[in-house]
């Protein structure tokens, strides 16, 4: 055993080692792809550290680190006014409900303009369907055409003009607001979904709800509650996705799982966070060259630092723009799920990695379709379903089916080797050992095909794959694959010791908690 733990302890130093050596190598050369190419590069802006420029490229991002103090600003007031109130008129679901309903509407009525109309009149619209056909045979049918024709419709029409209702009404068309409605709409119809769903079950006592929300009694399935729910201020824009029983649970009784405390504390990272995000769009352009044409004359080892940088980038923008949100939702008294849990440098099978990226919506997405298809029963058909809903729920774009499509095919063989996994059973040392290796290797064609579905989807485009296939396969492109896959093996090797050290952790605080608890019985005796 001690031979055991000391060849362990060799492989960690050799990983960390050339996970060292790894990152090293992908700095230096980001640093030298940014300062060569920054003068053909698009969307780099003026920076504020040593002078640098930063990359603002992505629309998305710009927008929402543009409006962060005015963002800061509208939040605190819209916080502080709805605690105020409800403290000193001990207000609860239906009182608060119609304070975040006026609060949200005029935040609503800034971004939106004449165009909240719109929603408000789609939403009515899905709450008399609900509320007149809960109880029909064919209800879930007609919730989910209703709102996915609504999905639809909205990006064909672009948000509708004011025009097809009539000429005299053009006018509106001036007063859109500054953010596209229909943009945001789309987790709109998730929550109205849910809302449906939940009363749907509800009605029928269904299974699916666990002991707090069986306990939401039917009154807060009312119209005031349900537009607080589609349109609560904080989560708006972005999420996290909560489903409207815990939302109406919590807004009757605010969440206790976090304190003053740990809040405060969870915005302090956040601020840290932001300045890590400073750094990476100063010092790498990985951005701007996924958004332009350049990359097509970078070298394979070039392409795939900017397709990993491209996939850093992301989970760190949606990290801090959902937990800017979820910051605000928790100081308001409603807790939602963490959508970034974990760093997406720690993943190595594409199951732990979607629980990990947007995990919010994940959950959403098991509660109300994965489970009613079927589940686990139906694993290898419910993918493609949930998948395809996924990239039409982004956007309506043929890479993005692509991406969706290419995400089923690597995640296939996956179930089917978990499954498999499932029944073998490790009978000696060689045999783990063998078992780990085999892991490690299959970990590493999991990443390698996610970085390829991602590449396909954010950089280069279904278009791409073919020339970036042929110019992996030429002579300077075989040895980058070949150093690529090693790298995400002993990566996938370092996730494992991160993993059993986590579980070494986990076992001796148990064990800590079990002689406490053993100590209390002991002196209760006496």
């Amino acid at each position: 055993m001690a031979m055991g733990f000391s060849w362990k302890l060799w492989e960690l130093a050799f990983i960390v080692l050339y996970a060292l050596a790894f990152y090293a190598l992908v700095i230096h050369r980001s640093l030298q792809l940014s300062h060569d190419n920054s003068h053909r590069l698009f969307g780099l802006r003026p920076g504020w550290i040593l002078g640098r420029l930063n990359d603002l490229s992505d629309p998305q991002w710009r927008n929402f680190r543009g409006n962060l103090p005015i963002l800061m600003l509208v939040f605190g007031i819209f916080t502080l006014v709805a605690n105020t109130i409800r403290r000193f008129y001990h207000l609860r679901a239906r009182g608060m409900s119609l304070i975040w309903s006026f609060l949200s509407f005029c935040y609503l009525s800034y971004l939106h303009g004449a165009c909240v109309v719109f929603i408000l009149l789609i939403s009515s619209m899905n709450f008399f369907l609900v509320k007149i056909f809960a109880r029909t045979k064919y209800f879930v049918y007609m919730l989910w055409i209703f709102n996915i024709a609504v999905l639809l419709l909205n990006r064909v029409y672009e948000g509708y003009s004011f025009t097809l209702f009539g000429a005299n009404l053009a006018f509106l068309d001036s007063y859109r607001g500054t953010f596209r409605w229909h943009i945001c709409f789309n987790l709109v119809i998730l929550r109205m979904l849910s809302f449906g769903l939940d009363y749907h079950w509800f009605s029928f006592q269904d299974s699916r709800f666990d002991q707090k929300e069986r306990s939401v009694p039917i009154d807060k399935y009312s119209f005031n509650i349900y537009l607080s729910y589609l349109i609560y201020a904080p989560l708006y824009i972005a999420g996290p996705i909560t489903s409207f029983n815990a939302f109406a649970t919590q807004l009757d009784i605010p969440q206790k799982n976090h304190s003053v405390g740990q809040i405060a504390w969870y915005g302090v990272r956040w601020a840290i966070s932001l300045f890590l995000m400073e750094i990476l769009t100063h010092f790498f352009y990985y951005n701007s060259y996924a958004s332009s044409d350049i990359w097509k004359n970078l070298s394979p080892l070039e392409i795939f630092i900017i397709g990993y940088g491209v996939i850093n980038f992301m989970w760190l923008k949606f990290s801090l723009i959902w937990r800017f949100f979820r910051f605000w939702s928790l100081i308001g008294g409603v807790e939602t799920p963490e959508n970034m849990p974990r760093c997406v440098n720690n993943c190595y099978d594409l199951e732990s990695f979607w629980k990990s990226w947007h995990a919010s919506f994940n959950k959403w997405l098991v509660r109300y379709m994965y489970i009613p298809l079927g589940g686990s029963q139906r694993k290898l058909l419910n993918v493609w379903v949930i998948f395809t809903f996924v990239a039409l729920w982004h956007d309506l774009e043929w890479k993005l089916i692509c991406w969706a499509w290419l995400t089923c095919i690597f995640l296939i063989p996956e179930i089917v080797i978990k499954s498999a996994a499932k029944t073998f059973q490790v009978r000696s040392a060689l045999g783990g050992f063998i078992f780990r290796e085999l892991s490690a290797i299959s970990g590493a064609v999991t990443i390698t095909c996610l970085m390829v579905a991602n590449l396909v989807g954010y950089v280069i485009g279904p278009n791409g794959i073919n020339w970036l296939i042929s110019r992996l396969l030429q002579k300077d492109g075989l040895h980058v694959l070949f150093g690529i896959f090693t790298s995400f093996y002993i990566g996938t090797k370092l996730m494992f010791h991160i993993r059993d050290a986590k579980q070494k952790c986990w076992g001796l605080g148990s064990a800590i908690v079990d002689w406490e608890k053993q100590m209390h019985k002991y002196l209760d005796f006496f």
